[in-house]
């Protein structure tokens, strides 16, 4: 079965009501939503669950998923602000403040982005492109494809596409089975061969790929990482949801060293 733009909306929806202990429906909602967070087989695998606070946006309101004692800072913030200033300072500053009062604070700010399906397409390279299955990147775990594979996580690495040069590997774009319905892809290209059209090839043949396997692959990028959305968008993908996290203090502190 070919996957439509709104199928796949329709899984990435219900795929962040499972990783915020809700509905698919309730991000179309016009009002706000808060839940509360709880840990669930079937959320994102590398989700730690519950949150402190979550809030998610596909653009219409805000879905926030916490643990139940911070119901009032969260309420009054969503509640105060438009949704997308909800993810931005100087707002994100009253956010964070409250937060801090209970020792944790504002970690994680991202960008999520889906096919569309009425242009992707592999795009051309000039390099050779290889489908790699777990077998043939297993030796691939290095500093230099930590953004297409992560090692602490091999077991859901499960697809990858890498680009040659004779037989030097030159890119590689790799994908998690992050959950049931949806694989995450991450890329990499050495530095003296970028800026030559192999990411985007890399991208949008994995993304392929995936579809073809009856799944719905995603993208994710910090917004201040321009590289990698420019990536995304000249591969076929573009802007789904949003998601900002709080964490603990000593969490964020932890990943600063």
């Amino acid at each position: 079965m070919k996957l439509t733009n709104k199928m796949i909306m329709d899984i990435a929806m219900a795929q962040s009501g499972f990783d915020a202990n809700c509905k698919g429906e309730d991000f179309l909602k016009a009002e706000n939503v808060i839940t509360i967070s709880e840990a669930s087989p079937l959320a994102r695998r590398y989700l730690k669950l519950p949150h402190v606070c979550n809030l998610i946006s596909y653009g219409t309101n805000i879905v926030a998923t916490i643990s139940e004692e911070y119901t009032e800072i969260v309420k009054s913030y969503i509640d105060k602000y438009a949704v997308e200033h909800c993810f931005e300072t100087p707002n994100m500053h009253v956010l964070n403040d409250a937060f801090q009062k209970h020792d944790c604070r504002v970690c994680f700010m991202a960008e999520y982005f889906l096919p569309d399906v009425d242009i992707l397409r592999p795009l051309p390279c000039k390099y050779e492109l290889r489908v790699l299955e777990p077998k043939d990147f297993a030796d691939l775990y290095k500093p230099e494809w930590s953004n297409a594979l992560c090692e602490a996580r091999k077991h859901l690495d499960v697809l990858g596409v890498g680009a040659y040069d004779g037989d030097k590997l030159i890119g590689l774009a790799g994908c998690s089975a992050d959950c049931d319905t949806m694989w995450q892809i991450g890329i990499d290209v050495l530095p003296e061969y970028r800026r030559r059209g192999v990411a985007s090839a890399l991208t949008s043949r994995l993304a392929v790929e995936i579809l073809e396997r009856g799944k719905v692959p995603f993208y994710c990028c910090a917004w201040s990482n321009i590289k990698s959305a420019r990536n995304a968008i000249k591969s076929g993908f573009r802007p789904a949801w949003v998601e900002m996290t709080v964490k603990p203090s000593d969490f964020v502190n932890d990943m600063n060293k």
